[in-house]
């Protein structure tokens, strides 16, 4: 045990994968999906937009919890745990790792930007309307951001570390990121981790949209505009997607199947402003630069960047500074960039695992997924964002970025095995 603690830098590979998305309830059809530039936003139908700016989003569509949760944990959970649990079963079955790694050495972490918001709407609709007593006595247990962990752990006999990363729209990534470093240095040989989120309710729509973060859009194909001059906004995504990271030298040994390497990480802040990223991309480019190097870097390398790209006005061009700085100018354009938020909207929690499943299947089939409706490219974006369609490329490492609200960043690396 105390050998397995002390071991250094062994490679982390995933071997299984799960989805709950607004393109599909399974990682096959979210691929698909994704490949085929389909767009997973249309008019909200989770709460009534009458009063509210913003009235699309991106939603999990046919969903159905029993087919992952018995009726009373149904009721005991948030939407967003759900959708953690729902994916994480689909990752598990498909690795089949149960069973082969020690329950202490098995760990959970999973991300989320927020937790059970729904279920604190309900709550707190309760208490306003109808006093302290009607307050449902699992409200703080379906509302804590920790939860989705703690029920994956559950499920799953996963008695290592259980935690969440909280790091706002950059939670999937720093969640990775963190399973990727327990194994690495020896404190777990498998992870469940990933990201969730079900915040597509009036107060978070409400929030976002007063504060001039989210498109107002009318029509779902003029909404979600990563790149376009036209841009004027996110729009909300929910969903989870679970990934198993298991040490190679094992997965290798129990004949496990690997989509690919995860093989680098950056984590930085921009220490600048709650919301803004820093004008000139200083933690971004830090974060990419500190992943590029743990995946040893060449410029031979062709490489594939799926985009943190949310369609602000703000980010798009910041975050293309960052990749300009990372890669310099020169490789930066002979770089494939999209941004998949164009098709599923902005997970914000899930987000970054969304996009992990993105690279690492565009790694495995040499498929770069398009940044949908970009029609007019912005000239201070002015990177190769793959618009409309989707292009074949036999790309080496791929990289996703994560950029999140109090200056987070994130970025992980992948390769082929």
């Amino acid at each position: 045990m105390k050998e397995e603690m002390m071991s250094e830098n062994r490679r982390v590979v995933v071997t299984g994968m799960g989805a709950v998305t607004p393109l599909g309830n399974h990682r096959d059809s979210t691929w698909e999906s994704l490949k085929q530039g389909k767009n997973g936003i249309a008019p909200i139908t989770l709460f009534d937009t009458g009063n509210c700016k913003a009235k699309l989003g991106a939603e999990v569509k046919g969903f159905d919890p029993g087919e992952y949760l018995d009726v009373n944990d149904t009721l005991r959970t948030d939407r967003y745990t759900q959708f953690a649990v729902a994916a994480a079963q689909q990752a598990v079955e498909e690795s089949g790792v149960e069973g082969t790694v020690k329950p202490e050495r098995f760990a959970v972490l999973f991300g989320t930007g927020i937790g059970g918001i729904g279920t604190f709407e309900r709550e707190h609709t309760k208490l306003m309307e109808k006093g302290p007593r009607r307050v449902s006595p699992l409200f703080v247990p379906m509302m804590i951001a920790n939860m989705a962990a703690g029920m994956i752990a559950i499920r799953h006999d996963c008695r290592g570390s259980a935690m969440p990363a909280v790091t706002a729209c950059a939670s999937g990534s720093n969640a990775i990121g963190e399973a990727l470093r327990l194994i690495r240095h020896g404190y777990a040989d498998a992870v469940i981790t990933g990201g969730a989120e079900a915040a597509i309710t009036l107060s978070a729509v409400a929030g976002f949209v007063n504060m001039q973060a989210l498109s107002t859009a009318e029509n779902p194909d003029e909404a979600s505009l990563p790149f376009d001059k036209r841009r004027g906004g996110f729009v909300m995504g929910e969903g989870a997607v679970a990934l198993i990271l298991e040490e190679y030298e094992r997965a290798k040994a129990r004949g496990a199947k690997i989509y690919g390497e995860v093989c680098g990480y950056g984590s930085t802040c921009d220490a600048c402003h709650i919301t803004a990223p820093h004008s000139q991309a200083r933690g971004g480019a830090q974060a990419m630069a500190d992943a590029m190097r743990e995946a040893e870097y060449s410029k031979k390398d062709l490489v594939y960047v799926n985009a943190h790209g949310t369609g602000t006005p703000m980010n798009d061009v910041v975050e293309t500074i960052a990749i300009k700085k990372a890669l310099g100018e020169e490789n930066a354009r002979k770089a494939y960039v999209s941004s998949t938020k164009s098709m599923t909207g902005h997970m914000l929690g899930a987000a970054g695992a969304v996009e992990a499943l993105a690279c690492l299947y565009a790694l495995k089939e040499g498929i770069i997924p398009p940044t949908i409706n970009l029609k007019e490219q912005d000239e201070a974006c002015d990177l190769n964002c793959v618009p409309g369609l989707a292009t074949k490329a036999d790309i080496t490492l791929a990289l996703s970025n994560s950029l999140g609200f109090g200056g987070h960043n994130a970025c992980l690396a992948f390769r082929k095995v």
